[in-house]
């Protein structure tokens, strides 16, 4: 998921609205499949800048996961030279779906 507006499709504002967008993103699709956030069991997020964006990808995760780390998916981040149209974050989420049993 990128910091992509769905209203418009464009590029949020650079720095935490971005990463905020790219979550909430994830979070808004997470929802659409009729899972949650706590049905994530892996997140893997790429930055272009590791001292400059790790902090505010950890203020996101915050507040959407609270301020206890043991509900917290297990997490890979990972600096990258490049990102598509030079973005500066991505998330990739892996979530548990479930199954749905008929009665």
């Amino acid at each position: 998921m990128r910091g992509i507006v769905p209203l418009d499709n464009s590029l949020a504002p650079e720095g935490l609205p971005r990463i905020r967008q790219a979550f909430q993103n994830m979070k808004k699709l997470a929802e659409f499949a009729d899972v949650e956030l706590y049905d994530c069991v892996r997140l893997v997020v790429y930055v272009t800048d590791m001292f400059r964006y790790r902090p505010l990808v950890n203020q996101v995760q915050i507040e959407l996961w609270g301020t206890d780390a043991n509900k917290y998916p297990p997490r890979t981040i990972i600096e990258v030279d490049r990102l598509n149209q030079d973005d500066i974050v991505e998330v990739e989420g892996t979530f548990h779906m479930p199954r749905k049993h008929k009665c």
